[in-house]
C-alpha cells in the first residue's frame, strides 16, 4: 500500500534556486513601488533618530569592488538600526568637483580645451559629473542599497557650494586662513598644488650627487653636500649645518672638505680618495654666518645652522632651497634668506633658472649633473631607489615649489589642540584608528586649500589693481555665497568684478574701486568636508553631530580629517561620534588590483553572473577592518554558504506551509528537544545583536552559519525530520517542532534582511499574512532576546547527547561503507557508555527517543567487544530487528500488527487510526 499521501511532506512556493539575476531587478520595482524609502521613514516617524553620514564618493566613471563595500557595509548599518526601532535616514551624496573631471574633460577636447573658457569647461564638467553620478546612483541601487535616491547631495550643487563658502567665511573672520609664498607640493603634470592627503609614495630613482661650494674667505675650503634632487640646485641660497655636531676639515691634497666627523671615512671612500687627513675639527656652529659661493650661479650660499640636519646620509652639510623644502623654508625665515623658485606651472625653469630656462626640472637633472662634472663640482654620483612623493590622480613624481597659496593655519584659535581633544572624545573602530590619525594631525602642516584649476568652487578674493593689496572678506565672501546659492558658481567666471561685490565697496587699503578677481578654486577636500554643515545640518531629518562615518582607512588623511579640522574650527566639536574604517580589496593572494595583472573583479560581473546578494555575502563574511581578498574563487564559496542558507530557508517554509501563529505550543507544552533549538535560537539573537552594535558582520555570517550548518542541519532539522513528516497533523509532537521552527524562520529571516536584503525579502513574503505587519521585512522589529530561554542544564545535558550522537554516526558510517547497512534505519546500535555521568543522562531517554536522535530504528545498552571505539562510547552497529515499516522506513518486530493499516509499525497505525 502507498502511503505516501498520509505524510506531512514539506510544501512551499520558495524555490530552490534563488535566480537572482532575474528575481532582483523585479525585487527593486516592487521596492520602488511601494516607495521604499519614504515608507519606511513614515513608519519610523518620531522615533529615536540614528545619523550615518555618507561620505561621497567621486562621481567619476562606474562603481568599483571598493565602492560597492563601502555603501553595503553602510546599508548593513542603516537597515540594522531600522529593525532596533531607529529612524535611521540615508542621504547618498557625490563628489563632483575636482581634477579628475577636469582632467577627463580636457583629454577628451584635446588641444581645443586650451581655447575653451573656464565657463565652457565648467559647463563639460558638470555634465560628466551628472552622468557618472547618476550611472553610480543606478549601481549602487543595485546592490539593494537603501537611501534617499531621488534627493542626494551634490558637491556641485549651489545650495551645497553656498554652504561651503560660509564655513570659509566663518573661518576667515576667525584669522585662520593665510595666503602666502611657501612651498607646497605641486604637479607639474597637472599643473595645481596638492594637499598632502593627495600624495601617495611610490618607490622612484633619482640621482645621488656630491657638490662641492667653495668657502669665499679660504678658496681651499670647500662646504661638500649631498642631494638626490639636483634640479634644486639653481634654486640654493644656503648650506645647512647641525651647531651640536663636530665637523672635520679634511685635507685631500689641493683642497679641504668640511663634512660631518661621524661620516668622513664613509664619504672619502665614496669620493675615492685616499691618503687624505684630518686637519681640524670644529663644531658646525662655528661655521655659521660664513659665505661659499653657488658652484654655477652668479650668487653666495650662506651657511646657517638647522637641527634637522642628521647623520644617516650624506655628508652633515644639507644643500638649502627655501622655494623647494618645508625645512629649508622655515630655516630661510629664520635668516631671511630669498625664496627662490625659478619653476613654471609646468615643471620647466625660469629665466632665473639661467642657461636652463625652458627644460623640465626631470629633464635637466641628468644636464645639471654633467655640467657640475665639466666644472670640477662633482664629488661623487650615482643613483638610489626610495620612496618620493606623487601624484594621487596622474602617478606621475611631483615636486615641492614655492608659490602663492591659500592656507588653513592649524594652530590658530588652538585649532589644532581641539581637534585632537575631539579625537579623544570618538569612538574608533577600529580601535588603531585613534593612533593613526591622532599621529597625523600632530604631525601636519598648515592645509594649503588652493588650487590653479577651473572645475571646483571659487575662492572668492580679490586684489586691488592700484595698491596690490589682496582682499579675502568674510563678509564679501557672504555676499557671495547669497549670490551663488541662486545662481551657482559660475557666477565667478561669468561676471564683472561689481557684480560679485556690494555696492560700492572699495579696497579697504588704498579705497580704489579697481578690483581684479583672482582665480583660484579652493581644495575638493573642503568641499566634502564640509558637508557636515552643507548637509548634515542643513536637512531637517539629520543631526549634527552623525553618530557614524565609515570610509575606507585612507580617509584618516582624507575626508575623516578634513571634516575634523572644518567641524571643531567652525562648531568647537567634531561631525561624528563614532569612526569606522575598512580595509583596501586585494585579490586572493594578498596583491594589489591592477589591470595589468588581470585581477580586477567587477561588482557588475558579480551581479550579471551571481546576483548582488551574493556580493552583499562577501562583504559580511569578511572581516573589513583589515584588507581584505576577493577572486572569482572566493565569490564561489560564499554561493556554497548562500545555498546552506537558502536550504535552511526552505526546509523552514516547507515544513510550516500548514503552520498558523494560533497553532503555536507555550514553552512549558514543548518537548525538551525543541526547548534546546529554542535555547540555541536566542543565544544566536543575544550574539548577533552584540556583534551587528560592534559592527562586526563577519562575526554575525560566522554565527549564522554555525547555527545554521552545525546546531540546525546536522543535528536539529535532522532529528525532527520524521516528526514533522511522520506524527500527526495536529500532534503535541509536530506542532511542538513546528512552534520552534517558525520562530527560527521570522528571527532569522529579521537577523539576515540587512545582509540578504532580496532574500529576506522573499522570504517575508511566505510570512503569515497575521504576523506581516509591514509591506516590507526592512520595517520589521529586531527578533527579542529571552533570558528565560537560556537554560544551562539543558544545553549541558544536551552537549552529551551531542557527543555520543557523533560516536553513533561515525559507526553508521562506517557500517554504510563496508555495506552492512544503506540507510541509518536499516540499523539497530549497541551502546557501551565510558562515563558514568553519560550512563545516567541516558537512562532518562526512552529508547524510542535515542533512536530518533540518532536515526536509528532501534537502539540498546550492553557489552560491546568488537564494534568502534568512540570519544565517549563503544559502538556497535547491526542490522535493525523486525521489518521495515512502509510509511515511516522504520523497523519494528511489530510491523504489520494492525490489520487495517498492513505493512506500517504501530506507531504510523496510531498516526493513521487517529487522522
Amino acid at each position: 500500500m502507498d502511503y505516501k499521501d498520509t505524510l506531512n511532506l514539506p510544501s512551499t512556493g520558495f524555490k530552490m534556486k534563488a535566480n537572482f539575476v532575474n528575481k532582483e531587478p523585479m525585487q527593486l520595482k516592487e521596492w520602488d513601488k511601494i516607495r521604499l524609502y519614504e515608507y519606511i521613514r513614515e513608519q519610523r516617524q518620531g522615533a529615536p533618530l540614528f545619523v550615518l553620514h555618507d561620505g561621497p564618493p567621486y562621481a567619476n566613471g562606474n562603481i568599483h569592488v571598493g565602492t560597492a563595500l563601502n555603501k553595503i557595509l553602510k546599508d548593513f548599518i542603516i537597515k540594522y538600526k531600522t529593525l532596533r526601532g531607529f529612524d535611521a535616514p540615508y542621504i547618498p551624496g557625490w563628489d563632483t568637483h575636482g581634477l579628475p573631471i577636469e582632467q577627463k574633460v580636457t583629454s577628451e577636447l584635446g588641444s581645443k580645451s586650451k581655447e575653451l573658457p573656464k565657463p565652457e569647461i565648467r559647463k563639460l564638467c558638470r555634465k560628466y559629473a551628472t552622468k557618472y553620478y547618476k550611472l553610480q546612483r543606478d549601481q549602487f541601487k543595485r546592490l539593494g542599497v537603501r537611501g534617499d535616491w531621488k534627493n542626494p547631495y551634490l558637491t556641485f550643487d549651489p545650495k551645497y557650494e553656498a554652504n561651503v563658502l560660509r564655513i570659509l567665511s566663518k573661518l576667515v573672520k576667525q584669522n585662520q586662513i593665510y595666503r602666502k609664498l611657501k612651498p607646497i607640493y605641486w604637479c607639474t603634470h597637472c599643473e595645481t598644488a596638492l594637499a598632502e592627503a593627495e600624495v601617495e609614495y611610490h618607490d622612484h630613482e633619482s640621482y645621488s650627487i656630491y657638490v662641492k661650494f667653495r668657502d669665499k674667505s679660504d678658496p681651499k675650503l670647500y662646504y661638500v653636500i649631498w642631494t638626490t634632487t639636483p634640479w634644486t640646485l639653481p634654486a640654493n641660497v644656503a648650506i645647512a649645518l647641525n651647531p651640536d655636531f663636530d665637523y672635520c676639515e679634511v685635507d685631500a691634497g689641493e683642497e679641504r672638505y668640511v663634512i660631518a666627523k661621524e661620516l668622513v671615512e664613509k664619504t672619502m671612500e665614496e669620493f675615492g680618495i685616499e691618503g687624505y687627513q684630518v686637519v681640524a675639527t670644529k663644531k658646525g656652529s662655528e661655521y655659521e654666518g660664513r659665505k661659499a659661493q653657488h658652484p654655477f650661479m652668479d650668487r653666495e650660499s650662506l651657511v646657517v645652522l638647522a637641527d634637522y640636519v642628521e647623520l644617516d646620509a650624506g655628508t652633515g652639510c644639507v644643500h638649502t632651497a627655501p622655494g623647494h623644502g618645508e625645512d629649508d623654508y622655515h630655516t630661510g625665515l629664520r635668516y631671511n634668506l630669498p625664496i627662490l623658485s625659478p619653476v613654471n606651472d609646468d615643471g620647466t625653469f625660469t629665466a632665473q633658472a639661467g642657461k636652463y630656462q625652458g627644460l623640465h626640472v626631470f629633464k635637466a637633472n641628468p644636464v645639471i649633473v654633467e655640467d657640475l662634472k665639466n666644472s670640477g663640482h662633482l664629488l661623487g654620483e650615482g643613483k638610489i631607489t626610495h620612496s618620493y612623493p606623487h601624484c594621487w590622480r596622474c602617478k606621475k613624481p611631483i615636486i615641492f615649489r614655492a608659490t602663492e597659496q591659500w592656507f588653513v593655519d592649524i594652530d590658530a584659535n588652538d585649532l589644532r589642540k581641539k581637534a585632537l581633544d575631539e579625537i579623544k572624545k570618538t569612538d574608533w573602530h577600529p580601535a588603531w584608528g585613534e593612533n593613526r590619525i591622532t599621529a597625523m594631525v600632530q604631525d601636519r602642516p598648515d592645509w594649503c586649500i588652493s588650487r590653479q584649476r577651473s572645475w571646483g568652487i571659487p575662492i572668492p578674493a580679490f586684489k586691488c589693481a592700484d595698491c596690490g593689496e589682496v582682499i579675502l572678506d568674510g563678509n564679501l565672501i557672504d555676499h557671495f555665497a547669497s549670490i551663488v546659492e541662486e545662481k551657482g558658481t559660475d557666477v565667478w567666471f561669468l561676471y564683472d568684478v561689481e557684480r560679485l561685490l556690494p555696492e560700492g565697496y572699495s579696497c579697504p587699503k588704498c579705497g580704489s574701486k579697481h578690483l581684479k578677481k583672482l582665480e583660484d578654486i579652493l581644495d575638493v577636500w573642503i568641499d566634502s568636508g564640509a558637508s557636515f554643515e552643507a548637509v548634515v545640518k542643513n536637512r531637517d531629518e539629520l543631526r549634527f553631530p552623525s553618530d557614524v562615518y565609515i570610509e575606507g582607512s585612507d580617509q584618516h588623511r582624507g575626508w575623516f580629517q578634513s571634516s575634523l579640522l572644518l567641524s571643531v574650527a567652525s562648531e568647537e566639536i567634531a561631525p561624528f561620534k563614532t569612526v569606522i574604517t575598512h580595509g583596501f580589496i586585494n585579490d586572493e593572494k594578498g596583491r594589489k588590483m591592477s589591470k595589468s595583472l588581470g585581477n580586477v573583479i567587477d561588482p557588475q560581473e558579480i551581479n550579471e553572473k551571481y546576483g548582488a546578494e551574493i556580493l552583499r555575502l562577501w562583504v559580511a563574511s569578511s572581516n573589513y577592518q583589515e584588507d581584505i581578498r576577493i577572486s572569482m574563487n572566493i565569490i564561489k564559496q560564499q554561493i556554497e554558504n548562500y545555498r546552506k542558507i537558502r536550504n535552511t530557508l526552505r526546509y523552514l517554509l516547507g515544513n510550516l506551509s500548514d503552520f498558523k501563529p494560533e497553532d503555536a505550543l507555550s514553552y512549558e507544552k514543548m518537548l525538551e528537544l525543541d526547548r534546546w533549538a529554542l535555547m540555541k535560537l536566542h543565544r544566536l539573537i543575544r550574539d548577533v545583536t552584540t556583534h551587528y552594535e560592534n559592527y562586526e558582520f563577519y562575526k554575525v555570517h560566522m554565527a549564522v552559519m554555525k547555527f545554521i550548518v552545525t546546531d540546525m542541519s546536522a543535528f536539529y532539522l535532522d532529528i525532527i525530520k520524521d516528526r514533522l513528516y511522520v506524527e500527526g497533523k495536529n500532534s503535541i509532537q509536530r506542532r511542538s517542532a513546528q512552534t520552534v521552527l517558525f520562530e527560527i524562520l521570522t528571527a532569522l529571516a529579521k537577523i539576515l534582511s540587512p545582509i540578504l536584503t532580496f532574500t529576506m525579502e522573499e522570504v517575508y513574503g511566505f510570512f503569515p499574512e497575521s504576523v506581516k505587519t509591514y509591506a516590507t521585512i526592512q520595517a520589521e522589529k529586531w527578533p527579542a532576546f529571552k533570558e528565560e530561554y537560556i537554560d544551562l542544564k539543558l544545553e549541558k545535558r544536551w552537549e552529551q547527547v551531542i557527543n555520543l550522537r557523533e560516536d553513533v554516526l561515525k559507526a553508521l558510517e562506517i557500517a554504510r561503507s563496508k555495506k552492512e547497512i544503506g540507510n541509518s534505519l536499516d540499523a539497530k546500535v549497541v551502546l557501551e557508555l565510558k562515563d558514568r555521568e553519560l550512563a545516567k543522562v541516558m537512562s532518562t531517554f526512552k529508547s524510542e527517543e535515542l533512536a530518533d536522535i540518532f536515526i536509528v530504528s532501534q537502539v540498546a545498552f550492553g557489552k560491546v567487544d568488537d564494534g568502534f571505539e568512540g570519544e565517549v562510547s563503544n559502538v556497535k552497529v547491526v542490522r535493525a530487528e523486525g521489518e521495515k515499516c512502509e510509511r515511516c522506513w522504520k523497523y519494528s518486530t511489530e510491523t504489520g500488527a494492525n490489520p487495517k493499516y498492513p505493512g506500517t509499525c504501530p506507531r504510523c497505525a496510531r498516526v493513521l487510526s487517529e487522522n
